[in-house]
């Protein structure tokens, strides 16, 4: 579709008049009108799967205030039939229900004009299944689900290779712990003694997944970190992950996520922190993960391919 943007021009010209020349010059103003036809942007329809949940609310209140985007739908197994704009507290109602069935919502957006996103926060049993139907409807999906099996990775990039389209695995959406795993890798390759330091207010998913990522991220490097106690076993050590790094976590009611990873050398020490203080700290990095996945054609698996 296209749209067609009018503009009204006004061009005068002013000639001086000489009362002592025998030839009359006038004023004239021409006028002309232009038009110009310019594509029309039609906005990607977003589900939120797991929308009842806490990071499903504050991503429906995200997408619904993001320029290019609306949302299309709300899936849950709680709170279905209420509106999910009173369920997220907004001031007015978005006249979405919270429906349980997947399958339900997305035939009825499949036939509207414009690329259509579903955003994933479920379980991992569920997210090979989920990303099928989606992928059945023509649709896109960022997942972010914490602790998903490489199996499942692997079969779910077979499985969008095969019918070419894009999804988005997202471990993290926290684009400043993206930025920590970098600079970490970067630090590596001048020290070789590193530990990582986390806190939580609870004890859910220890060691975090930040820190496995970033373990991950230094030990596929080809260098072994903290030789001169590696075989220690002794606890409070902390826990090693890969080529020698060790976690420390730290559990305490009121804590707030953090990652803190410190790397040594003779005379210094060089420390990368980041901080999670709420859940909106994601939401930049879901809104790029949705207006990225729209043209992709396979699956790409990490949030920072796009930073």
């Amino acid at each position: 579709m296209v749209s067609l943007s009018s503009h009204f021009h006004s061009t005068n010209y002013y000639l001086n008049r000489n009362n002592n020349s025998h030839h009359n010059h006038n004023f004239r103003i021409k006028h002309y009108v232009s038009c110009s036809a310019q594509p029309t942007q039609t906005n990607i329809k977003v589900v939120i799967n797991g929308a009842a949940k806490e990071i499903g609310r504050a991503a429906v209140e995200a997408v619904t205030k993001a320029r290019g985007m609306e949302l299309a739908g709300a899936v849950d197994t709680c709170h279905v039939g209420e509106d999910i704009g009173q369920v997220c507290g907004m001031e007015e109602p978005l006249e979405i229900p919270i429906i349980n069935n997947l399958t339900m919502v997305l035939g009825s957006i499949s036939q509207s004009k414009g690329a259509g996103v579903v955003v994933d926060f479920t379980e991992p049993s569920s997210v090979y299944d989920n990303v099928k139907q989606v992928t059945a409807f023509g649709m896109r999906s960022v997942v972010h689900v914490p602790r998903m099996e490489l199996d499942t990775v692997a079969a779910l990039s077979a499985f969008c290779d095969k019918a070419t389209m894009g999804v988005l695995v997202a471990p993290t959406l926290s684009i400043g712990s993206i930025l920590l795993q970098q600079a970490a890798i970067s630090a590596s390759f001048h020290y070789r003694n590193v530990e990582i330091v986390e806190s939580k207010a609870n004890a859910n998913d220890l060691p975090s997944v930040d820190a496995n990522q970033i373990a991950k991220n230094l030990s596929n490097l080809g260098q072994i970190y903290n030789r001169e106690d590696a075989s220690t076993d002794v606890l409070a050590r902390g826990q090693v992950l890969g080529d020698g790094i060790r976690v420390h976590s730290l559990v305490l009611p009121g804590l707030p996520s953090s990652t803190t990873v410190h790397f040594s050398a003779p005379g210094e020490i060089y420390s990368i922190k980041h901080d999670i203080t709420n859940v909106q700290c994601l939401m930049p990095g879901l809104l790029l993960a949705i207006r990225k996945v729209v043209r992709l054609k396979n699956l790409v698996y990490g949030l920072e391919k796009f930073l």
